[in-house]
């Protein structure tokens, strides 16, 4: 892992845990404490964690980490994720995205799929998004039509949240939504950290025809605050092929489709 990929799964990990010790974040990211000490100075400079006795804490300035920090961490996973879920949507479809660095990928894939991205009149695909970063990056694309929900901006996740969202979601149908979460376990389904953030992306599930969740299996067996659903919501779960087969079996059990997309060689 390069330095600046370590960076960013040290900050994903501080925003999960709000707090980490030296020893233990050296541990889950397989670098000696020496550099981890190194890593944790570098970001504390640039005030993104403030150092402690023996580790770190979020600072005040990001006391919740926006999605950018996030690029890093199981990018090789997401991508395989995103592929697997590019290959559901057809020309034409509506399609739910909520916010996450997953569906982020999601979108891109999407965005750079021939048949969405080709010359002609009108759009090719639209896409319903609760995600500022999102809609960023696909507004520039004319032949993907965006629709941003509305609401109230979360600092953590650019996700828009709350009654405006789910106004705008009602009035709505989805051919299919992409649904990422932070945690997952086939007793309790998707979580995530925020209840509105749950709320809002639950609502989008359920406008859709297909509800599909989307998370790498770095997730699995984690569970956060706030439930999204299971397969009360979702009719398939896309991960990748870091999940054991008994894993998949609880899911299948609780009647989730389930697809473990693989990651290439040439990736990982």
């Amino acid at each position: 892992m390069k330095r600046h990929e370590r960076m960013n799964a040290l900050l994903e990990l501080l925003g999960e845990r709000g707090r980490l010790e030296v020893e233990e974040a050296a541990t889950s990211l397989e670098v000696s404490a020496a550099t981890m000490r190194r890593d944790m100075d570098a970001l504390a400079e640039q005030q993104l964690l403030r150092r402690t006795r023996g580790g770190a804490v979020l600072s005040t300035v990001a006391y919740d980490l926006p999605i950018r920090y996030k690029r890093g961490h199981h990018a090789v996973q997401k991508h395989a994720v995103a592929e697997a879920a590019a290959q559901m949507v057809r020309r034409g479809d509506a399609v739910g995205l909520s916010g996450g660095t997953t569906t982020t990928e999601i979108a891109r894939a999407l965005a750079t799929r021939p048949e969405f991205a080709e010359d002609g009149p009108g759009a090719h695909l639209t896409i319903v998004t609760n995600s500022l970063n999102i809609a960023n990056e696909l507004a520039v694309r004319p032949q993907i039509k965006i629709v941003l929900t509305g609401g109230v901006a979360h600092a953590r996740s650019f996700e828009l949240t709350g009654p405006y969202s789910e106004m705008v979601l009602r009035q709505l149908t989805l051919d299919v939504a992409f649904i990422g979460v932070e945690g997952i376990d086939a007793q309790w389904g998707g979580t995530v950290h925020d209840e509105a953030e749950a709320t809002t992306n639950r609502l989008m599930a359920q406008r859709a025809e297909r509800a599909v969740m989307v998370a790498d299996s770095a997730k699995l067996g984690v569970r956060r605050f706030a439930r999204v659903g299971g397969a009360d919501v979702f009719d398939t779960l896309i991960t990748d092929a870091g999940m054991a087969g008994s894993a998949q079996q609880e899911f299948t059990g609780q009647g989730l489709r389930v697809v473990a997309a693989p990651v290439s060689a040439a990736e990982s």
